[in-house]
């Protein structure tokens, strides 16, 4: 097996000692692990970090939808794209406060709030300031994600009470391409990195079954579990088509990610980053109780709560406390 290390973009993040780094051949060995070892390794991992029988719930608010000038292949919110998404204002801070407790008195203890720019403004900024005092005052963790965020932004967001920011990386380095062209990988990482030195928590993941080879999908997770510090929260996303975008279609019958493959992802999310979240995020919607069962099983141990994400559909509150019902798992 060819153990060469995929070389990755320049200032990323690191772990400082080289040997502690996953290479992607390392990473797709666990993929190719039989199932039942991957699961109990999996397990066994999150049991020595985490009480298996609890699973943290945020809940996620558009607070600003549509609009975007990136090019995202499978996002709804681009202004490229006619997905039936209009361009919206952004909520006023009463609605997004009301929402908050909403989501608090559901069981939700973060409450994440995400807008669709390329990058705030610092006129956008202020109103969302705002947003993040009045949520942390009501007794929930704070969420932001806005995009890329210039030089002082993140300090704001700190001050403000913001305790996680999420900017996923999407997909693999070598991938990346096939899906935005708006924005390199480096933009991500620099983001990351403002993120970090302001010392607000990392929320950083993908998205899984957009095309990828399980070799990208090792080269997602090994750049995931190679920052340093390792994210906080991981949320790993299946691919929700949407009409209009330009993943909508390609992705049936055998091009489909088979529901193996992502409970697979979800296991060697949880070895490689064992003291992280692991959110089972966007495509729960579609996915069958037994699938999410395993996955749960498999690590992970956060999930959205709430019937929308920002613009795609969620299960249910009363769906999530019935499955969680059956499988005796109870909110952190």
């Amino acid at each position: 097996m060819d153990t060469q290390v995929i070389p990755l973009p320049t200032r990323t993040p690191i772990r400082k000692d080289i040997s502690n780094r996953f290479t992607v051949a390392e990473v797709e060995a666990l993929f190719a692990l039989p199932f039942n070892d991957l699961i109990h390794q999996a397990a066994t991992t999150h049991r020595a970090h985490f009480d298996p029988n609890r699973v943290q719930l945020s809940t996620l608010l558009s607070i600003k939808t549509g609009g975007c000038p990136e090019d995202c292949g499978y996002c709804p919110q681009s202004a490229r794209y006619h997905t039936g998404v209009e361009n919206q204002a952004l909520l006023n801070l009463d609605a997004v406060v009301s929402a908050a407790k909403e989501a608090k008195a559901h069981g939700a203890s973060r409450f994440c709030m995400g807008a669709a720019w390329r990058g705030p403004k610092q006129r956008d900024l202020e109103p969302v300031l705002d947003m993040v005092r009045e949520v942390k005052a009501l007794g929930l963790e704070t969420c932001c994600t806005l995009g890329m965020l210039k030089e002082g932004q993140a300090e704001q967001l700190k001050d403000a009470g913001l305790d996680y920011y999420n900017h996923n990386l999407d997909t693999a380095p070598e991938f990346y391409g096939d899906i935005i062209t708006t924005r390199d990988y480096q933009d991500r990482l620099d983001t990351l990195e403002r993120v970090r030195d302001a010392g607000i928590h990392v929320c950083c993941g993908g998205i899984v079954g957009m095309g990828e080879s399980r070799t990208q999908r090792a080269g997602l997770i090994a750049q995931l579990a190679n920052l340093d510090p390792q994210p906080e929260s991981v949320p790993i996303n299946n691919l929700v088509q949407v009409e209009g975008t330009p993943l909508h279609g390609e992705l049936q019958g055998e091009n489909a990610l088979d529901w193996s493959e992502f409970v697979r992802t979800i296991a060697v999310a949880r070895i490689t980053m064992p003291k992280s979240f692991v959110r089972l995020s966007a495509g729960r919607q579609e996915m069958p109780e037994a699938v999410q069962a395993l996955c749960f099983i498999a690590g992970a141990n956060s999930i959205f709560h709430g019937e929308k994400l920002l613009t795609t559909g969620n299960p249910e509150a009363d769906r999530d406390r019935a499955l969680f019902a059956k499988l005796d798992i109870k909110p952190l």
